[in-house]
């Protein structure tokens, strides 16, 4: 027979050593402070930011401050749901420090994570609601717009040949034609030249410099240089647009990046908590039943 002292050792051994209250207390409370110093930075990030050119907050100011209170979310909430895992977990009787250490680490470790995982279910939920959103608004004007996109892919196959259409009927002065007509070998002729490298072809250039010329009455040194001054337009815009979409790519890297260090900050203060929790549940004095009665009488 195994005396009865024997029986509780072998329930020891035997009981997990994973307290899922305690880590789900903590990834709840984690998740709700969270939730709440977002919101907080959301309200202060729209009261320092203004509509107008030159006032409230600079970009470099906001994204700078928006990295440092994200990492600021992560360690208060993280840590605060890592130490509510380690301080209500069960107590672990008879084991080693090094065992003890481990399963605290991991406790506030698994509460960052079931936090973590609520938080990116929720955001994933709100994403797909909008995109269903979307896709339901499109499938409506799918119907409305399937008639048109027979004429619409013609008259783009048109454009596409349109700068060679009008190669075919070149002479050696652009003939007399209306506006529209105008206007229309002009777009084919800056479409095909910022397409490119952003430079005419000299026959291309000549040949708009006459049109120039022709319905504005201006001289053909005066049409050409009026013609390089709207190329060079076309090729500021374009620089311009590179430089917008190098920037956005760069802030979406630095982005995710910071992001990633702020959810690593995160773990790691919720296992560090939960340790300095799980230490302080251990040294809690329990108060004996005799110790109680006694207090009770004196009073």
């Amino acid at each position: 027979m195994i005396p009865s002292a024997d029986y509780s050792v072998v329930d020891t051994q035997s009981r997990s050593g994973v307290s899922w209250a305690a880590i789900f207390a903590g990834a709840a409370a984690a998740a709700a402070v969270s939730l709440i110093l977002v919101v907080l930075g959301a309200g202060l990030g729209f009261a320092a930011t203004s509509p107008w050119a030159n006032e409230g907050a600079s970009a470099k100011a906001l994204g700078i401050s928006t990295i440092v209170w994200l990492l600021v979310t992560q360690i208060i909430a993280s840590g605060l749901g890592g130490y509510l895992a380690g301080r209500l977990r069960v107590k672990w009787a008879n084991l080693h420090g090094d065992e003890v250490y481990f399963r605290d680490t991991a406790h506030g470790f698994l509460s960052w994570a079931v936090a973590t995982l609520v938080a990116a279910m929720l955001i994933l939920g709100t994403a797909g609601n909008l995109v269903g959103a979307g896709a339901s608004a499109a499938s409506q004007a799918a119907g409305v717009t399937v008639a048109a996109g027979g004429a619409a892919a013609s008259q783009a196959s048109d454009d596409s040949l349109g700068y060679f259409v009008d190669g075919l009927f070149r002479g050696e002065g652009p003939a007399p034609v209306s506006d529209d007509a105008a206007n229309g070998v002009a777009a084919r002729i800056l479409a095909k030249g910022a397409a490119g490298d952003g430079a005419l072809a000299p026959e291309d250039r000549a040949y708009l410099a006459q049109l120039v010329a022709q319905r504005t009455r201006m001289t053909q040194a005066e049409a050409e240089a009026r013609v390089d001054q709207v190329m060079a337009q076309i090729q500021q815009l374009k620089t311009d647009a590179k430089q917008a979409a190098d920037t956005a790519a760069k802030v979406a890297a630095w982005t995710a990046l910071w992001t990633f260090v702020a959810l690593l900050c995160g773990a790691f203060f919720a296992s560090v908590a939960a340790l300095y929790g799980g230490r302080r549940r251990d040294h809690v004095q329990w108060v004996e039943g005799d110790y109680v009665a006694h207090r009770t009488i004196q009073r």
